[in-house]
């Protein structure tokens, strides 16, 4: 138990940390060629803060693990609204009211509705992922018309406003070159170490493939997402911080999957039609209403939200024999 365990802790920590570079090597390079800032958030952070979630999902489904790779995605969205909100709206309440949340709210509710009914189909196909990246590539180049109309408009978009949370970016184009190439590199490595490890725990504490993506690997995947949110609310840029959590999430519904099912189709199990799915779509819904119709997300929610994820985390489990861990 312990090799596998050690393993798969190395691989999510080399994946943050590489992750961590890629970004900045990514954003300084981006900065240094002067594309626009609003351009910069909506897709080099993006991709960014998101590459652990595809990498892991891609190697995972590459080796016929698609349990891992589809509980990577949905467990990662559930953590990015329970925890996010449950930590960070602990430190300083989310504040609502952007103009843009209510836009990226409704696009996230869209692709939930849409990966739900692709899980039923029972496969997400190589057109269904094409499908799916040309939505988001739409609503990218949507997002890219309104940010720039604000952004004329004398105002600062959620967007843009995601690169003001990235200081000491690289001051040359051959050092964000290497920052981004390496970052990248070890995100590829980390999320190989990352996907062998978290099969090995999973077969020594019998529990299936789908709960450790849907629980650890999901939880790793979410740290860079939780990271730049929490920086964003410490710095009391709300609109950023809920940004980063919608964002993230329409990211890795129709950006991940759509990128891993282009490359190898993948099965939907069964464990995630029964229950999973549903509570991501529960936790959307909830959160999307309270996004649009409240004024903040206080602290009583964000406690609320906190045990919520505990609770979940907790019942994944609850079906595993005790004896597996002594057995380890």
């Amino acid at each position: 138990m312990i090799l596998p365990l050690a393993l798969a802790i190395g691989g999510l920590v080399v994946l943050l940390v590489a992750a961590e570079i890629m970004i900045r090597g990514a954003v300084g390079g981006a900065r240094i060629l002067k594309i626009s800032p609003h351009v910069i958030g909506l897709t080099v952070i993006a991709f960014g803060t998101s590459a652990p979630e595809l990498f892991v999902s891609l190697k995972a489904a590459l080796h016929g693990h698609d349990g891992i790779a589809i509980g990577n995605v949905v467990g990662s969205n559930i953590a990015n609204i329970l925890l996010m909100i449950g930590t960070v709206g602990v430190i300083y309440p989310f504040a609502c009211g952007d103009p843009a949340l209510r836009r990226d709210g409704i696009m996230l509710l869209l692709s939930t509705v849409v990966f739900v009914i692709l899980c039923h189909a029972g496969m997400i196909e190589r057109w269904h992922g094409w499908v799916m990246l040309t939505v988001l590539a739409g609503y990218l180049f949507y997002c890219y018309r309104e940010d720039r109309k604000t952004s004329l408009a004398g105002d600062e978009s959620v967007h843009a406003k995601e690169v003001d949370e990235f200081d000491n970016l690289p001051s040359s184009m051959p050092k964000a070159a290497l920052y981004t190439i390496l970052g990248l590199a070890g995100v590829i490595f980390g999320a190989r170490m990352l996907v062998d490890g978290a099969v090995d725990v999973a077969r020594l504490l019998g529990v299936s493939e789908t709960v450790i993506g849907i629980t650890m690997v999901a939880l790793g995947t979410s740290m860079p997402e939780l990271a730049t949110t929490i920086v964003a609310a410490v710095r009391r840029h709300n609109d950023v911080a809920l940004g980063n959590i919608i964002g993230s999430n329409i990211f890795n519904t129709l950006g991940i999957l759509g990128a891993v099912a282009v490359v190898k189709p993948i099965s939907i199990p069964q464990e995630i039609m029964d229950s999973d799915l549903w509570v991501m779509v529960g936790v959307t819904v909830i959160f999307v209403a309270a996004a649009l119709s409240l004024r903040s997300l206080g602290r009583p929610i964000a406690i609320a939200f906190f045990l919520a994820y505990g609770l979940f985390v907790i019942g994944q489990f609850t079906t595993f024999p005790v004896t597996a861990l002594a057995g380890g």
